[in-house]
């Protein structure tokens, strides 16, 4: 009796090991907080945006299934550290000080500032041009000492809001607008009547993070990143988001 018990129990262990061995090759958990159009964001109760749908095609070359798990930004770090899930993605950029405790992939997007003035403005084709112009930026943020600093002779025109910014570009009281590359390009994709200069003022590159004990996680999301690259699948979900084409994510 006490063999067929203890039989009973191994075949019970090996059948959950079998489970969650399958469970772990089948599932990717990902951490996100989507409340950053247009990176992630939820739209008609569904989660959508570039990293929603970059990680699912990613998915899908793994032949993994995405399973998100919703947290607030500050939580994305240490809920991957505790295992919550096995990798975050929500517009996180790739620092020194975040890679002494996480390992990243190679960088996915190059996030940063840009200038974007009205549709038609010729008198503003490159970054020197903002000299002597008036510069639309949200008050306290890195647009502003980036501009003084770099930019002595723009004329800055200071804002709670970054529609605020918009709307001063929109009827002329502005010349430019200098917020982030992600904000810039959701208001042109849903509102229009703007473009956004080709070179940018910075580049901070975006990158997926993941535990520093999965190297081979790690491994296999830049092996899928580098096939999307290759195969173009990568290059029409950047088109699709970041694009100087109003309403191009609906293509």
């Amino acid at each position: 009796m006490n063999f067929r018990r203890q039989l009973l129990c191994a075949c019970f262990t090996v059948l959950s090991v079998c489970a969650t061995s399958t469970y772990a090759q089948d599932i990717l958990r990902v951490g996100t907080d989507a409340t950053f159009p247009p990176m992630e964001y939820v739209e008609n109760g569904k989660r959508t945006g570039f990293d929603i749908e970059l990680v699912e095609a990613i998915g899908k070359t793994l032949n993994k299934r995405i399973e998100w798990v919703d947290i607030d930004f500050k939580g994305l770090i240490p809920g991957l550290v505790s295992k919550r899930f096995d990798m975050s993605v929500s517009a996180i950029y790739i620092t020194e000080e975040r890679k002494k405790v996480v390992d990243f992939t190679d960088s996915y997007y190059a996030g940063g500032l840009v200038a974007m003035v009205k549709e038609g403005n010729t008198g503003i084709k490159t970054l020197a041009d903002l000299n002597g112009k008036k510069v639309a930026v949200q008050v306290g943020t890195k647009s502003v000492s980036y501009l003084g600093t770099n930019y002595p002779q723009v004329q800055l025109v200071e804002v709670e809001k970054n529609q605020e910014m918009f709307n001063l570009v929109e009827i002329g009281r502005a010349d430019a607008a200098v917020t982030g590359k992600p904000a810039a390009f959701q208001y042109v994709r849903t509102r229009g009547g703007q473009r956004v200069l080709e070179q940018q003022l910075t580049v901070e590159e975006y990158g997926m993070a993941l535990r520093k004990d999965s190297p081979e996680l790690t491994r296999a999301v830049n092996a899928a990143l580098a096939k999307m690259k290759a195969d173009g699948s990568y290059a029409l979900i950047v088109k699709k988001w970041f694009s100087n084409t109003p309403g191009s994510a609906t293509k």
